[in-house]
């Protein structure tokens, strides 16, 4: 837009604004005060930077006045200080338009603090440098605001899928024109073998907005688990009406993905509804996917049945979960091991993806000999450890026993209970147990006391012998080196490692600690530091004396009632 001069015809001014708002979508408004602020630089630059010069343009007749403002301020008003050269601090340039009481006073007797005088100033023409100006700062501020105008549009509109043409492709990266704002969608957001040109037309799902400061930025993908989602709800009336409902997604773009469905209704089959009749439904979301083959499963509130049905086609024999680290061993039968793995892992992976658990695929055949690998270990243990034969070592395994500990402090009945035992045979092989273990725990404190561990660590509340030792092997030799310890250093942790997710040893991983316990140990240690105050033992109050003597009667009668 041209700004020659504030004495131009009115209207042409209005309808310049109007134009300009209409083409950028933006308030007639903005655009008004853009140029009120261009004409009020140019008025600075012709009248002189000190003055405080302000200007209105009528927003129905387009009637432009400039006019210049003095405001009275204090003798001693200060205006904050500005760093020199030097790196002192200096008072800083009185801003323009203002006007010392005193001074005033010689002018106007009736001068305050607070009090602005106005001055119109007659219409002027744009020089060539002024004319310039006035372009930039329309421009800039238009600008402004048509971005801030995109993302209050689209903040809201993430999770939508838009239409829209290829305005560009750069590197990868395709460039998209979404009509009232441009969006990108970055190669790692694309489907593999997936080729656009100028012009064509795309479907794409927004994943975030993000304000930026050379503009909004719209964030564009079709390998997003939430595009597939939304192409589901656009096929099936069921999901956009919420009666069935899309509750994970697990995506290997342009090859195979894993979707978990639920009915709100018990009459609706929600796998049957998404795949639709003769796959209806499902291949027109396949279509638009490049061929992606789509599982839809049943969701089950039971994480155990979720993450069978997570792995069909495979059957699962059997599942073992671990809550505390989220990981689950899934066992199948041998000639379903190729199958439940999936080609690359590919469905493991997505399987593992869709339930958030790590899983851990077994055959039947591993899974047996692994029972009888720990039988007979736990085995050859109570041997050595009971000095025992073969047949009563496998009993104990047998009836459950794992542990030494476990024979030497259970009662004695329920040892004395195995068929062929009686109580002298329980007692001895308990006094067996607990000597075995007495021994156990001489060879560990001599062993803790070889690796340097102090003895302060053991008055740890929590912490055993057989927890010392390996912490001593872990490089855990004082109550300091303990309390700087965490969580993870004793429980073990996972790390990505050439894209692959690996496991990293903890010091104590082999005691079995949860997240709680390893944090008490800990923090036990550091209160012991003196870094932490212990937390205060909640208060016990004593009983009321009228409630002690209630209390004390009323044993009494019982008392007398059983006599």
């Amino acid at each position: 837009m041209s700004l020659t001069g504030i004495s131009a015809n009115r209207l042409e001014l209005l309808q310049i604004a109007e134009a300009v708002a209409r083409e950028k979508s933006i308030d007639k408004e903005i655009v008004i005060e853009a140029i009120e602020e261009a004409i009020q630089k140019g008025a600075r630059s012709r009248y002189g930077a000190e003055h405080d010069i302000r200007v209105r343009i009528d927003p129905k007749t387009g009637e432009t006045i400039v006019k210049r403002v003095v405001t009275v301020v204090p003798d001693d008003a200060t205006f904050g200080f500005t760093e020199a050269e030097d790196g002192s601090e200096v008072p800083a340039e009185e801003p323009a338009g203002i006007l010392r009481l005193s001074d005033a006073l010689r002018t106007d007797k009736d001068a305050v603090v607070g009090k602005t005088y106005e001055e119109i100033l007659p219409p002027f023409e744009f020089g060539r440098v002024q004319t310039q100006m006035a372009r930039q700062v329309v421009t800039g501020k238009v600008r402004e605001a048509e971005r801030e105008r995109q993302y209050e549009e689209y903040k809201d509109r993430v999770g939508e899928i838009v239409n829209g043409t290829v305005k560009r492709v750069e590197y990868g990266n395709v460039v998209v024109d979404l009509g009232r704002g441009e969006g990108i969608m970055r190669r790692d957001q694309s489907i593999p073998r997936e080729n656009f040109n100028i012009g064509d037309r795309i479907r794409c799902y927004i994943y975030d907005v993000r304000r930026e400061t050379k503009g909004p930025q719209i964030l564009l993908s079709r390998a997003h688990g939430g595009f597939m989602a939304k192409l589901f709800a656009q096929e099936v009336p069921e999901v956009y009406d919420g009666v069935i409902e899309i509750r994970a997604v697990a995506r290997d773009p342009g090859s195979r993905a894993k979707m978990a469905v639920v009915s709100n209704d018990s009459s609706i089959d929600p796998v049957g509804a998404c795949v639709g009749m003769r796959g209806s439904r499902v291949q027109a979301v396949v279509a638009e996917l490049q061929g992606e083959k789509i599982d839809i499963i049943q969701w089950s509130q039971d994480e155990a049945t979720f993450i069978v049905n997570a792995l069909a086609p495979a059957e699962v024999s059997k599942v073992v979960m671990d809550e505390e680290d989220e990981r689950v061993e899934v066992v199948v039968p041998d000639e379903q091991l190729s199958l439940a793995i999936g080609r690359r892992g590919q469905n493991v992976r997505l399987a593992s993806q869709l339930t958030s658990w790590q899983i851990d695929i077994m055959t039947e055949s591993q899974e047996s000999e692994r029972r009888q690998r720990e039988f007979t270990e736990r085995t050859a243990l109570f041997q050595e450890a009971l000095d025992v034969d073969e047949v009563i070592a496998q009993l104990l395994v047998t009836e459950g026993f794992a542990t030494v500990e476990d024979v030497a402090y259970v009662d004695s009945s329920e040892v004395a209970a195995i068929e062929g035992f009686d109580e002298d045979t329980a007692e001895e092989i308990q006094a067996r147990a607990r000597d075995y273990l007495e021994k156990e725990a001489a060879e560990y404190d001599a062993k803790r006391r070889e690796l340097g561990v102090e003895d302060a660590v053991l008055e740890i509340e929590g912490v055993t012998l057989p927890m010392a030792v390996a912490l001593g092997e872990g490089g855990i030799k004082t109550v300091e080196d303990f309390a700087g310890l965490v969580p993870d250093d004793l429980r073990g942790w996972f790390e990505t490692k050439n894209g692959e997710r690996v496991r990293e040893a903890g010091i104590l991983e082999s005691f079995g600690l949860d997240p709680q316990d390893a944090e008490t140990l800990i923090m036990r240690a550091r209160i012991a530091m003196g870094w932490v105050e212990a937390p205060p033992e909640p208060e016990v109050e004593d009983a009321p004396i009228e409630d002690s003597e209630a209390y004390a009667e009323a044993e009494m009668e019982g008392e007398a009632r059983d006599a």
